[in-house]
């Protein structure tokens, strides 16, 4: 049975292809991998997310670990994978985190993180592929140890945010749990530092309250009720693992991450951050605008955080982020991390005494714009028809009345119409189907362009 790493580990249905025989095949081609580069010595963290069944697999996986010879440090409880990222990076260790991320219920799913605690880049899950059915020799004493990853990241982002001052705002902070890692986590560091929240969804469901584990409007509409309902309050939440964001604004608005990620990088360069921002090509124009204005360089990469955390190990940046809901700063680890983005937004609010919606204002009369977005996608037949179908739109020169000024071919094919306007169309990756991205800072220009741009 076939095993395939997306931009984020490898994810399938549970009790179908992910099951106990290909899990025992990628620890073996994983602990191979970490043996032939590291050596036995290098001791493996493994954790798991809420799933159904999570615990279990990461439990079987942590065993033929340490009976391979390895010392195994096995998470206590759920926990979210940028806890797991940073105690990889403290331990100087690797980490097998189970979890699906934001995919639906029936999906369970194992991500590797290396010792520099960010996700695996291609060269390093080409070689674990690679290592698949593959023997090697089990090393000598292997150990197991069960602990609790919570200290060291809480004492580290208490190094990172000033909750004093968010100690200070004024407004009402609502935590949508959504069943998610992130329980236990976000509303301890809140406690903690005498943070005052109210919470819904506060347990963990492997069937996430029958909808999906991803922080986005459809599945946040009791947040947005409750924000609504609470004068002067925000929301926030994260998705299953707890490396994405999710914010709804003071008028039960969600707030885009392309919209956090300029408003934090505005932040940060105010509070005397200095470097680069890093964006994936699927990105908003908005974060290029507000870097200009702000005097900051831009960092572009394919869409996936392995490519922003990468270019974050290997560049002075400030912070890397992607449209889907990921974010990371300098002096964190280059891995997304949904409570740290969610901590900054509220730091933010109370340095500055500011709603959040007038830190939106703010950041759109900085730019000067406010960009509109739209997707559409287009199912093909077969992954056949996706190349030709992507050269043909590499070489269009014009769109209806508007001509193409620019195209980056980093990641599908970027067509800019000017400075303010573009699209992108990617191909999937898992089925055949090319995501079509629209973007500019007038409207009708976008709705004119999704009915002009016929490619198939």
């Amino acid at each position: 049975m076939s095993i395939s790493f997306g931009t984020d580990g490898w994810r399938a249905v549970l009790g179908k292809e992910f099951n106990g025989e290909n899990v025992e095949r990628l620890t073996l081609a994983i602990g191979k991998y970490v043996a032939d580069n590291f050596g036995y010595e290098k001791p493996i963290l493994v954790g798991y997310d809420p799933r159904k069944s999570a615990d279990e697999y990461a439990a079987f996986c942590a065993n033929v670990l340490k009976a391979k010879g390895f010392t195994v440090y096995f998470s206590s409880r759920v926990v979210p994978t940028p806890v797991l990222a940073y105690n990889a990076l403290e331990k100087n260790a690797c980490a097998i985190m189970f979890t699906a991320s934001h995919n639906p219920p029936e999906y369970l799913g194992m991500k590797f993180i290396p010792d520099y605690a960010g996700p695996a880049t291609s060269d390093i899950t080409n070689a674990i592929l690679a290592n698949l059915d593959k023997p090697f020799p089990s090393g000598e004493n292997g150990l197991f140890h069960k602990v609790d990853f919570g200290s060291k990241y809480y004492e580290h982002i208490e190094n990172i945010i000033d909750f004093k001052k968010i100690n200070n705002l004024k407004t009402h902070i609502i935590y949508d749990g959504l069943y998610s890692a992130s329980i236990g986590y976000f509303d301890e560091l809140l406690k903690r530092n005498g943070i005052g929240f109210q919470s819904i969804h506060m347990y963990h469901d492997f069937e996430f309250g029958g909808g999906m584990p991803d922080p986005k409007p459809r599945f946040l509409k009791d947040l947005i009720t409750k924000v609504k309902n609470t004068p002067n309050s925000i929301g926030v939440a994260n998705d299953g693992d707890a490396d994405r964001f999710g914010i709804i604004n003071e008028n039960g608005e969600y707030v885009s991450p392309n919209e956090i990620i300029a408003i934090l990088l505005n932040y940060l360069v105010k509070k005397g951050y200095k470097g680069s921002v890093v964006k994936t090509v699927g990105s908003s124009i908005l974060i290029d605008i507000v870097a200009k204005h702000i005097g900051v360089n831009v960092i572009e990469t394919p869409v996936g955080f392995k490519h922003v955390g990468e270019a974050m190990r290997n560049n002075d940046v400030i912070i890397g982020g992607e449209e889907s809901g990921g974010l990371s700063i300098k002096g964190h680890i280059p891995e997304k991390d949904g409570l740290l983005a969610n901590l900054l937004v509220l730091e933010v609010m109370a340095d500055s005494g500011k709603t959040l919606v007038e830190l939106q204002e703010e950041i759109y009369l900085l730019a000067e714009n406010k960009f509109y977005n739209d997707r559409i996608d287009l199912k093909l037949d077969n992954q056949t028809e996706i190349l030709p179908i992507l050269e043909k739109v590499q070489n269009l020169k014009t769109i209806g009345k508007y001509n193409i000024t620019s195209v980056d071919t980093k990641d599908g094919v970027k067509l800019m119409l000017g400075q303010k306007t573009k699209i992108l169309v990617r191909p999937s990756g898992t089925e055949p189907l090319l995501r079509i991205y629209f973007e500019s800072n007038d409207k009708e220009r976008l709705e004119y362009l999704k009915e002009e741009f016929i490619i198939s």
